[in-house]
């Protein structure tokens, strides 16, 4: 296939097709340009929408959760597609779009060459056809008038009348005109000859070679735009990897999304940790006698959930136990003296949260203040290599120079684990004020003597856990009352107004030992508590009498731990005890371990009673 045999008679056509052909090739770069503005916008409104979709400074808290967390990836694997497609519009600028455009004007040169070259070549071939045109006309010419003269010659010579010199004469010019005729056919002879081989050399050898040239040109465009429109492919393939992690990226950040977890989380972080309060009491009407108000009055404090009822029959036998738990008055006191000798203010120490979210606050400060401690004395490891490497050459350095940073870091060091100490105390104190979980609603009664078999580990005459443990930990006065139940907020201990000075005191003593130690030394602790129990031996046999008969047993659903000074019992988490008198509205309940026959009083909220009458009638 060669433009030169196949189109030598096209040469206009083939000058229009090879421009109509760079018009197509610009047409492309303008084409591929207008992509990469594009790709360039759409990365940029991507990079715009990621940034305005980012989580605010305020909206941190509510990026915990795992759709949240799963968007919060999303936009992070939608930048990275949006600077893949960056990078596909710089690639197809720099490897198409230049390159493009910088054929597209070598081919312009190059066919304005080869036209030129074309066109000087059709000069000379006119140049030729015009030469022959002369020559053939001034033949024609000459041939006429060497044709006129043979005429005029042979007429003088016919003519009779003319003289011998007309005759002569006549003949003279016959062969003048005829070897002029003769001159001017050899020149047109020549000039056909030069005329045909010119000719032959314009459509065999001249032209061929520029319509091969303008062949090539326009083969050397069309294979140009396949390889750009190759690379544009090639562009997208190399980011396509990317792409796919980045797709693969949203999608496993879709399938992190976990509802429960969620749900979880919302409990987690919404949760007060205080249980909630118990039924509302029968209040009589005004014209009621004081007997029957007083023993219905009612005190409702839903911060605490710290509530004493008492009913007529038991508050003869127990009545000790319920002065402390007869109006808030006294906890809010003990509470605000608890307040008043803390350390810190109430927006440090999270005071004005409810437990669980107390909690949790300061344990993220206790783990950030460990990490902090941990990153100063990692410092002054490194400050004290580099002394010692100074003392050993000191063309290093001067030792000294290092001493002030290593007494910054210690005095540091002290500030840090002042403030961890401190915020490691109110998290012991958070964790012995943290509520026990409510219990299923079946595992509730109203506080008088239940028909059915009902499980009652937290009554509406109960106490809240913390409320329990509060009231446990604080007992330090002697029993009032033989047999009874000491006035205060456990079976033993002799509050009154001395309840916040006996809390800290408790914080700083068995708390503080239970919760750093009981996880590690449970073993030992059990070994230890046994032995306790033994020495209060006298002290049971004092409050308890031997021969009160089971009224039917409980489940432990939470650990509880003695004070040590009463008629308090300590219980594990599952265990079976005896039930010996049931809860009178003080929130605790009587009870006996069956193997060893050791008996006292647990919090009622953190058992689970079923009475045998409930039993036999189910």
């Amino acid at each position: 296939m060669n433009w030169g045999v196949e189109l030598w008679d096209q040469y206009d056509n083939l000058a229009a097709h090879t421009h109509k052909g760079i018009e197509f090739l610009d047409k492309y770069g303008n084409f591929v340009k207008e992509r990469c503005a594009i790709e360039l916008e759409y990365a940029g409104k991507l990079r715009r929408l990621v940034k305005n979709y980012q989580p605010k400074r305020k909206e941190e808290d509510e990026y915990q959760y795992t759709a949240c967390k799963a968007f919060r990836q999303l936009l992070q694997e939608l930048g990275d597609f949006a600077g893949q497609r960056e990078v596909v519009a710089e690639n197809l600028q720099s490897n198409v779009v230049r390159e493009l455009h910088l054929l597209a004007k070598e081919l312009r040169e190059e066919r304005k060459q080869h036209l030129n070259e074309g066109a000087k070549q059709m000069a000379v071939l006119s140049t030729a056809v015009g030469a022959l045109e002369r020559a053939r006309r001034s033949y024609e010419r000459a041939a006429r008038e060497s044709e006129r003269a043979l005429d005029a010659f042979q007429k003088a010579d016919a003519d009779f009348n003319l003289s011998r010199a007309e005759v002569e004469k006549q003949k003279t010019n016959m062969k003048l005109r005829s070897q002029a005729c003769e001159d001017a056919k050899q020149e047109y002879m020549d000039q056909l000859r030069k005329t045909n081989e010119a000719q032959r050399q314009h459509y065999e050898q001249r032209l061929p070679h520029v319509f091969k040239q303008l062949q090539d040109l326009d083969e050397k465009r069309i294979k140009n735009i396949k390889n750009f429109m190759l690379s544009s492919v090639d562009v997208e393939r190399k980011v396509f990897p990317i792409i796919m992690q980045c797709l693969d990226g949203m999608e496993q950040a879709a399938k992190s999304i976990n509802e429960k977890e969620d749900t979880q989380l919302v409990i987690e972080r919404y949760k007060s940790g205080f249980v909630p309060p118990d039924d509302f009491r029968f209040e009589p009407a005004t014209g009621a006698d004081a007997t029957d108000s007083a023993a219905t009055t009612h005190t409702h404090n839903h911060l605490t959930a710290a509530r004493g009822t008492v009913s007529g029959n038991r508050i003869k036998k127990r009545g000790g136990l319920l002065s402390i738990f007869s109006s808030n008055k006294k906890i809010i006191e003990a509470c605000n003296s608890l307040k008043n000798n803390m350390s810190v203010d109430g927006k440090e120490d999270y005071s004005d949260l409810p437990p669980n979210q107390r909690k949790k606050k300061l344990q993220g400060k206790v783990q950030e203040l460990t990490k902090q401690v941990g990153q100063v004395q990692a410092s002054m490891e490194g400050l004290m290599k580099m002394k010692g490497v100074y003392e050993t050459n000191p063309t290093l350095g001067d030792p000294m120079t290092v001493e002030g940073q290593l007494n910054e870091c210690c005095d540091k060091v002290k500030k840090l684990r002042a403030q961890l100490r401190k915020y490691e105390e109110l998290l012991v104190e958070a964790n012995n004020q943290v509520c026990a979980p409510p219990l299923h609603p079946t595992a509730r009664t109203n506080g008088s003597a239940p028909t059915q078999a009902t499980s009652i580990g937290s009554n509406s005459e109960s106490l809240s856990r913390s409320a329990s443990e509060s009231s446990v930990s604080t007992g330090a006065g002697a029993g009032a009352g033989g047999g009874g139940r000491a006035a205060g907020g456990s079976p033993e201990s002799g509050l009154g107004g001395e309840l916040a000075a006996a809390h800290a005191d408790h914080t700083n003593g068995d708390h503080d030992d239970h919760n750093h130690d009981h996880d590690h030394d449970h073993d030992h602790d059990h070994d230890h508590d046994q032995d306790h129990d033994q020495d209060h031996e006298s002290d049971f046999d004092y409050y308890y009498e031997p021969d009160l008969q089971p009224l039917g047993y409980c489940k432990a659903l939470y650990a509880f731990e003695a004070n040590g000074t009463g008629s308090t019992m300590r219980m594990e988490c599952g265990e079976r005890l005896l039930v010996l008198e049931t809860d009178a509205g003080d929130g605790w309940t009587r009870v006996r371990r069956h193997h060893t026959r050791e008996e006292g009083f647990v919090p009622t909220t953190y058992i689970a009673t079923t009475l045998y009458a409930d039993a036999h009638a189910h």
